[in-house]
């Protein structure tokens, strides 16, 4: 071994060491050779599995080539951020159907930010350690045209599970990925053996039936795209098995054994803020769009938007309980705020009458309101 090639294996150990104090569980490195990746990913994109996410084709193998992304280009540390919060409480949301249930992952601080943050503190360790202020290096989070999961893979972070997330079996699949692309070649850690085995749990358990094969996941089926990515109206088919989910879904992890040995976060921004954690659907409902604006301020949520915030909820409350509230919560917004939510409240409110109907109660009232709005009549007609 070389003095050069012995002070990188010196390099790749302190940036594990500086990786786990800036506040990463694990730390991996690996070379940037995604060939393999690039057939399975244009068959991805050929199936049209990326759904309206036009994006994901717009870089083409960009993404399975990280020196297109970043030249030059040599290595990639990838690292991973438990979120899991203490007393997450899935059972007592999802059971509730007058709780909204919102992916966990997004209950605290962007993730975006936290670990960008880290990455760059990363990068500039390095760069001081080789005395290369000049250095170029780059952190993504989820924002760029990045294989972050076949990318942790091969640095030895876990396995892809057949849900498509990755899996360790130390610590399940509750965290978040992050990469720091380098001009400087370290050497490589070793993938670990896959070992979801015969298990097709998550398979199974998917409200949509969105994984269509093992590892591989149609996102026009998914309930986090769906909730999310989509920008139209979700379609009708999904809408019941969405039950009371606002923001995403998180049953392919729930049911994966794995996560028996998930960890909880250390990052104090993971933890849930109050008013996302568990809240009543009607009390979100009212929310004005300056409020949700507020209260998502420096979240992932905002994102997407108040419109598809209230489309969610609009579905969720139609699959609510039968209640008289319900009915007359939706009913207040109707011509409120858009045609595509006016949509989604319409077939709320039909959800609501077949359980009226079911359950035997005459309700005039919710009878005359759909009839009158499908045909345009004022609602006091």
């Amino acid at each position: 071994m070389t003095s050069a090639t012995s002070n990188y294996y010196q390099l790749a150990d302190k940036i594990k060491q500086w990786g786990e104090q800036l506040g990463f569980e694990k730390v991996g490195i690996t070379n940037i050779d995604l060939s393999d990746q690039e057939p399975r990913f244009l068959k991805w994109l050929e199936n049209g599995y990326h759904g309206d996410m036009e994006f994901m084709a717009r870089h083409g193998l960009k993404r399975c080539r990280p020196n297109e992304l970043l030249p030059g280009t040599v290595s990639v540390v990838s690292a991973r951020m438990d979120y899991l919060p203490e007393g997450a409480a899935f059972a007592n949301t999802l059971d509730n159907p007058n709780t909204a249930y919102i992916s966990r992952y997004a209950l605290g601080r962007d993730y975006h930010k936290v670990l960008r943050n880290q990455l760059k503190k990363l990068g500039n360790l390095i760069a001081n350690e080789i005395d290369d202020k000049d250095m170029v290096f780059r952190p993504f989070v989820d924002s760029a045209p990045v294989l972050e999961r076949p990318l942790a893979e091969k640095a030895g972070l876990g396995w892809v599970g057949k849900h498509s997330l990755l899996l360790d079996e130390s610590a399940g699949s509750w965290f978040f990925l992050g990469e720091l692309f380098l001009p400087i070649e370290l050497p490589n850690d070793k993938p670990v053996e896959e070992k979801c085995g015969s298990c097709i749990a998550c398979i199974t358990i998917c409200p949509t039936q969105a994984i269509v094969e093992p590892y591989v996941v149609d996102s026009n089926k998914c309930i986090s795209y769906l909730t999310i990515e989509l920008k139209t109206a979700i379609p009708e088919q999904f809408r019941k098995a969405m039950g009371n989910r606002i923001y995403g879904c998180d049953d392919c992890q729930l049911i994966c054994p794995w996560n028996r040995h998930a960890q909880i976060a250390t990052q104090p921004d993971f933890l849930p803020r109050n008013e996302l954690n568990q809240p009543d659907l009607l009390a979100i409902w009212q929310w004005t769009e300056d409020y949700f604006l507020k209260v998502t301020e420096g979240s992932p949520i905002r994102r997407i938007g108040f419109e598809s915030w209230v489309r969610n909820i609009a579905v969720a409350l139609g699959n609510a309980p039968l209640s008289i509230t319900v009915i007359n919560e939706l009913e207040s917004k109707l011509g409120e705020i858009s045609e595509l939510v006016d949509e989604h409240i319409i077939w709320a409110l039909e959800q609501q009458k077949e359980k009226a109907e079911t359950a035997g109660i005459e309700n005039r009232k919710l009878r005359r309101l759909i009839k009158a709005v499908r045909i345009g009549l004022p609602r006091d007609a």
